[in-house]
């Protein structure tokens, strides 16, 4: 019976804390130095968590990636954005490793990519090996860190997901060690009045509380005066040892009275989930400031898996009268925790600034598609694309359209069509859907051409008109001139660039054959390297061909000699 009532106790232990058992000495770390971290599992990012962890490679390039544990690459990517050089490693025991941004892959698996490449004549790729194809053990070189696609800086993107569910988990669970004895920074406080007739210090419009640092290192809010049902929301951070980067927390808690409302971690989540990032933050204010406020409260369309406690939501009923404590805990998973107090008082004041309501002719209801005539434009938005009800601003301008305002995320695409009938056949050749930057300036959007329409998919609110790109794509050589010996060279390389539209694709050749050529779109950059093949030959004739957007095309052609 004592053994029953312990494991019972067990369980409950376990499911009260919401955590998995991970497997802390399977996996080593991806890399032979320190980790020392440029973001965090669960970071809050431009419309998606982040979905592991980013190692800094000391601002360089070509640090020797690791296998973190026996297995097979099971898929390798390269694209000009995302994850740039990407490679998955499945394991035996159930989980897969992915390591970005990498510079190349080990000799065996560049040229396993290298073959494919020339195959399909691109640089970009998406294979899946056969299970056992290319086996790795643990310890055992499988690439270079790197700086390619949507990356900002030299670093390893690290991933460990479940190679079933494919659900990121966080690496950190995993027993790799990043020095970490510093506590989350909170940066401000806000107050949500959540209805109507909520009041939080004479205002029923979002407002910051002042905080201020005790000597215990706690924080104290001043004194709140609420009636009604009210929210909170905090700008925060979290940093590890050895780097001043602001990280996302990993944890936070809210507590009325003693009694836990909120409770959320970043233990793993689903990409399918992702999006729903602009459901945690107050996505209006992030907008207009870009400050990221996680809100302690649910809000419309929040359908998030991250929490383990949602007491009445997380809003907090404010009576007349009566005296509340709220504290708000943040921590990492070393155990180190930022505490903020907040003392409410129940008083009815007199409401000085008042939120007013803004209504215009149209109104989204959620749950329903919605379809908008706008002249020369239409505009239809499937059924749950909005997280809530809403007035929406449209106003048309022939052939100028605008959708509301970046203030309202749009979880699904929506569909944008303009009516072309009146456009001259050869402005049409070189046109495209555009959408206009606070100053005015046209950026294309993928934009498909029927014989009467222009149509785009998108979710991005705003103005779009159509627009025209004449003026071709720029080509120039970065490390060579014409007729040059490039018999010591380890690379060719060229500037590439479209100022409108922007780049679709480009090709090269040497002596009529097809050469591969990397693309990195943050330095404009195309690049041949030598090792990769090269014909019997002393002189060699180049020809590179890029087309944008629209089809407007250049071609560049040199020669070189070579010993």
């Amino acid at each position: 019976m004592k053994i029953f009532v312990v494991l019972i106790f067990l369980i409950l232990f376990n499911l009260s804390f919401g955590q998995e058992q991970y497997p802390k000495d399977a996996f080593r770390s991806p890399l032979q130095i320190p980790l020392i971290l440029a973001g965090t599992f669960g970071e809050l990012r431009s419309n998606h968590f982040h979905s592991g962890i980013d190692i800094k490679t000391q601002q360089r390039q070509g640090l020797p990636v690791v296998a973190i544990g026996d297995g097979t690459v099971t898929r390798i990517k390269i694209s000009h954005w995302g994850y740039g050089k990407a490679l998955y490693i499945a394991h035996p025991n159930g989980y897969t490793s992915v390591y970005g941004h990498l510079q190349k892959f080990s000799p065996e698996i560049e040229a396993f990519v290298k073959k494919i490449q020339y195959q399909n004549r691109s640089y970009e790729i998406e294979v899946f090996p056969e299970y056992g194809e290319l086996r790795v053990t643990k310890d055992s070189l499988i690439a270079y860190t790197g700086n390619t696609g949507g990356s900002s800086g030299p670093h390893l993107h690290f991933e460990i997901r479940s190679s079933i569910s494919e659900k990121p988990t966080n690496p950190l669970l995993y027993g790799l060690e990043v020095r970490d004895a510093t506590n989350p920074s909170i940066q401000a406080l806000y107050a949500y009045p959540l209805s109507q007739k909520s009041v939080v210090n004479q205002s029923n419009e979002r407002i910051e509380i002042p905080i201020s640092r005790q000597a215990d290192g706690t924080y104290l809010a001043e004194k709140v005066k609420a009636l009604g049902s009210i929210g909170f929301g905090i700008a925060a951070y979290d940093r590890q040892d050895l780097a001043a980067n602001q990280n996302g927390l990993y944890s936070l808690k809210q507590k009325v009275n003693g009694t836990l409302y909120t409770a959320f971690n970043f233990e793993k989540f689903s990409f399918g989930e992702t999006r729903l990032i602009n459901t945690l933050i107050d996505y209006e204010y992030f907008a207009k400031y870009r400050r990221r406020i996680q809100r302690c409260f649910l809000s419309d369309g929040n359908k998030l898996s991250i929490y383990s406690t949602l007491k009445n939501e997380g809003k907090i009923r404010i009576d007349e009268g009566s005296d509340y404590t709220v504290e708000i805990e943040m921590s990492d998973l070393k155990g180190n925790l930022t505490r903020l107090v907040i003392p409410i008082v129940g008083m009815r004041e007199t409401l000085i600034n008042r939120k007013t309501p803004v209504k215009t002719d149209h109104y989204i209801v959620a749950v329903k598609p919605n379809n908008f005539d706008l002249g020369k434009a239409k505009v239809y938005f499937p059924a749950n694309t909005f997280y809530k009800d809403f007035y929406i601003d449209l106003q048309d301008r022939g052939d100028t359209v605008t959708i509301h305002n970046s203030s309202v995320p749009a979880h699904k695409n929506f569909t944008l069509t303009f009516n072309t009938t009146h456009l001259p056949e050869e402005y049409l050749k070189t046109a495209f859907i555009a959408r206009l930057d606070k100053d005015n300036k046209p950026n294309y959007v993928k934009t498909y051409k029927r014989e009467e329409t222009f149509t785009t998919r998108t979710r991005n609110l705003g103005t779009y008109t159509i627009a025209q790109d004449t003026v071709p794509p720029l080509i120039r050589p970065k490390n060579f001139k014409t007729k040059q010996w490039l018999t010591n060279y380890r690379y060719l390389s060229l500037i590439i660039g479209d100022d409108l539209s922007g780049i679709a694709k480009y090709e090269a050749t040497l002596n009529g054959e097809w050469i591969l050529m990397e693309y990195e779109p943050k330095s404009r950059t195309i690049t041949y390297n030598f090792d990769d093949k090269i014909l019997d030959k002393k002189q060699y004739d180049l020809r590179v061909v890029v087309t944008d957007n629209v089809g407007n095309s250049t071609t560049f052609t040199s020669s070189f000699y070579r010993n």
